[in-house]
């Protein structure tokens, strides 16, 4: 099997060295990322200058692995273009995935951009505290995830999770959740205004997502598509309208 690895927060994160390192088990892996940390940069992909490739600064212990000046999509476009790929691991994530935050998330778009390219693609993460994550304690749990989801035949794509102390693995979907878009004003030290976008949820989990799932120490493990059409609003609409809309 031929793994394409790669991330959104950069060749030089050691989540993406632990995830290089698991993943050697189950086939040839290659590690193309991003330069630069690439965090939120969502599915966005370069159109307006020319990308290049570079060899990683730093070792994966005998693994090959470049550096791009674009982002996850971006890597991912390149990667496959570069050799031959069964599937893309994204990650692992210094930082959770969860919920509304695949919307922006650089790594699952990475994930995505493999199954746009018909190719299966994986997007793990797990949440930082004041020290980093302890990727030793969690392997055994990623190796775990892969030998799973690696071995499932057909055109996937999935977003897991890993806590900091895992006790199990879940399946799960994704958590929809509404929230307060806090701005927070601030003065920077010449005095010139900015803002802090936060959020702050309005009810908590619900039981069987992903975010639940993290919350109760279990690896969530949640299926996706690239289809977002709401198949209950546009069987209605077609009840009401037919396939062509009048408004008058």
């Amino acid at each position: 099997m031929k793994i394409l690895i790669t991330n959104d927060d950069g060749i030089y994160s050691p989540g993406i060295a632990a995830l290089a390192k698991a993943a050697s088990r189950f086939g040839e892996v290659k590690v193309v990322a991003p330069d630069v940390e690439q965090s939120s940069m969502g599915h966005a992909v370069t159109h307006s200058r020319p990308l290049s490739y570079k060899k990683s600064p730093i070792q994966f212990e005998g693994i090959e692995a470049y550096r791009v000046n674009g982002t996850p999509a971006d890597c991912v476009a390149l990667g496959t273009h570069l050799s031959k790929t069964d599937v893309v691991l994204s990650g692992i994530n210094m930082g959770p995935n969860l919920g509304n935050g695949m919307w922006h998330s650089g790594t699952l778009a990475a994930a995505k951009q493999a199954v746009l390219l018909g190719i299966k693609g994986i997007a793990l993460s797990t949440p930082v505290g004041k020290t980093e994550p302890d990727f030793e304690a969690l392997e055994p749990y990623v190796v775990e995830v892969l030998e799973l989801l690696l071995n499932k035949p057909g055109l996937s794509l999935y977003n897991v999770n890993f806590p900091s102390e895992p006790t199990g693995i879940r399946w799960t979907r994704q958590s929809v959740r509404l929230y307060d878009g806090t701005i927070v004003p601030g003065v920077d030290p010449m005095n010139r205004k900015h803002y802090w976008f936060t959020v702050t949820p309005l009810e908590p989990a619900e039981e069987g997502t992903d975010r639940w799932a993290v919350e109760n120490n279990f690896v969530s493990v949640t299926p996706l598509r690239l289809d977002l059409t709401h198949e209950e609003e546009l069987n209605k609409a077609l009840a009401q309208y037919g396939e062509q809309v009048k408004t008058k």
